[in-house]
């Protein structure tokens, strides 16, 4: 029996006459555990996305980042990442807290490479946990269904020019995100945030998505 394929696959490997090529692909790199490979490969990227469930069934993606390292394999068959301050949403933790089925996708545009993780996740606010990462507010714990390598066909080749000076790191203050200087915020944002908005500079949202445009780090 498939660990990956129902009926809504087979139907079309049928059509398309792939169904052993599909098969031969699930039986050469469909694995159960984490090896030494896989956990080099997720614990030296900066980022990676996330797909998890909403309340209305619906799958929804977003992008996790750090630095390298943010994600740990800490076990063959369990990885964690942190979550940080985002914008108030809590959509893919919400997301989480109601149905832990996610789905995980680290990217190299360096390399290429790519890696598909199926998982079960927990969120956790556990001090142990929290410990790994400056300034988290969960750390999240997922335990692996499957996991599976894909080509490296389509990737575009990029190189990297910086990392995120947003990202939470012990030698350094974290600085404020840049949309939290925005005037139409202010009143929302957290007192502190607020303080640090007024030390900084407020802004209008017109100066703010000049800052994307032109690829201004404090944006």
């Amino acid at each position: 029996m498939s660990r990956l394929y129902g009926a809504q696959h087979r139907k079309l490997q049928d059509e398309f006459g792939t169904r052993k090529m599909a098969d031969r692909v699930e039986e050469l790199v469909c694995k159960t555990e984490f090896e030494d490979g896989a956990k080099g490969f997720i614990e030296s990227v900066e980022m990676f996305y996330l797909s998890s469930i909403d309340h209305q069934g619906r799958p929804t993606v977003s992008f996790k980042g750090g630095d390298a390292g943010f994600v740990k394999v800490v076990d063959s068959t369990t990885l964690i990442f942190p979550s940080y301050d985002g914008n108030g949403m809590f959509f893919s933790i919400g997301n989480i807290s109601t149905n832990p089925q996610v789905g995980l996708l680290f990217i190299s545009f360096e390399t290429p490479n790519r890696l598909r993780v199926q998982g079960t996740a927990m969120l956790s606010q556990d001090p142990t946990l929290l410990a790994h990462y400056k300034e988290a507010e969960f750390v999240v714990t997922v335990t692996l269904s499957e996991l599976w390598q894909n080509c490296p066909r389509y990737i575009p080749k990029y190189e990297k020019v910086r990392s995120s000076r947003y990202v939470p790191r012990a030698h350094c203050e974290t600085p404020l995100a840049g949309w939290k200087q925005l005037d139409i915020v202010q009143d929302v944002i957290s007192e502190s945030d607020a303080q640090k908005a007024a030390k900084a500079g407020v802004i209008d949202i017109d100066t703010w998505v000049g800052k994307i445009i032109s690829a201004d780090e404090t944006a």
